[in-house]
């Protein structure tokens, strides 16, 4: 019940939040975050990173894309220009030698040759997926992207 003042010429209310309720209402969550939080595991993620592959390729085959959407392949040491119809056959060609794998050992040496693309800056997104898209239908499985980190 609100008290009454008297002050001067008339009475005026003095209103008061009871504070009580509310205290008790946050001791009670303090308990329960205090009860409940060594009870939360932290969860570990396992995040990617550069370079974290199970096997090394045998072979690197590098698909370069210039500033004019000229495509250039590199395969060891030799470089040389093919077109965007070509490039698939030109690596399935190059990939070629390391099919049989040594002695003829019966594995796969496809999944041996990793297929990475390096593009220019200043070359359009469209051309580096048309490049993927090309490699992927071809069925060659792992084909890549080259990452440069800023110095």
């Amino acid at each position: 019940m609100p008290s009454v003042a008297g002050r001067g010429r008339g009475r005026r209310t003095i209103s008061e939040i009871n504070m009580v309720p509310f205290i008790d209402v946050m001791l009670v969550l303090l308990i329960i975050f205090m009860v409940t939080a060594p009870l939360i595991t932290p969860s570990m993620i396992d995040l990617p990173s550069v370079g974290k592959a199970n096997k090394q390729p045998d072979q690197i085959i590098q698909v370069i894309v210039g500033k004019n959407d000229s495509l250039e392949i590199k395969v060891k040491d030799q470089t040389q220009s093919i077109t965007l119809k070509d490039l698939a056959a030109t690596v399935k060609k190059a990939q070629a030698p390391t099919v049989a794998g040594p002695a003829g050992s019966g594995a796969s040496g496809a999944s041996g040759t990793a297929v990475i693309i390096s593009a220019d800056r200043n070359v359009k997104y469209e051309t580096v997926v048309k490049v993927m898209d090309t490699l992927q239908r071809a069925g060659i499985a792992r084909v890549g992207l080259s990452v440069q980190l800023a110095p």
